[in-house]
């Protein structure tokens, strides 16, 4: 066997990539990528946040953010408003659009957990789980 199949950055890469594209597929009728998906989850779970609160939950930058929030306002998944309070700060808020589709979408990610897990047991699922937490 080749070295780099025992390599765990290998083998966490190759994962990812299965998971991802697994995920992209799911997500490509609505028209959203993975990131998109997060930051609405995000938002789902605290909306009015601003570009900096949702980049620290989903460690990027803010030069990746912006341009990703950008497309999300074109294609009507979110509303940029100016905060009530502190005029500096604009705040990120769910369209209708995506309030609606929030049972849908999570429905989307879930059949696309149970595709990619489908093979490990229970136990090996909360194994897994728990232990890519730890490397985060």
């Amino acid at each position: 066997m080749a070295q780099y199949e025992d390599c765990i950055i290998f083998l966490l890469a190759k994962a990812y990539q299965k998971a991802h594209g697994n995920f992209k597929q799911h997500l490509l009728p609505h028209g959203l990528t993975p990131v998109q998906h997060l930051i609405l989850e995000a938002l789902w779970d605290e909306e009015g946040l601003t570009a900096t609160e949702i980049g620290k939950r989903m460690i990027l930058d803010n030069a990746t953010l912006s341009g990703i929030l950008d497309r999300m306002s074109e294609k009507g998944w979110i509303v940029k408003a100016t905060d009530d309070v502190d005029k500096r700060f604009i705040r990120i808020y769910l369209t209708g659009k995506a309030k609606k589709l929030e049972p849908l979408l999570q429905a989307e990610r879930e059949k696309s957990n149970e595709e990619i897990l489908n093979n490990l047991s229970p136990k090996k699922k909360i194994a897994l789980k728990r232990l890519l937490k730890e490397i985060r």
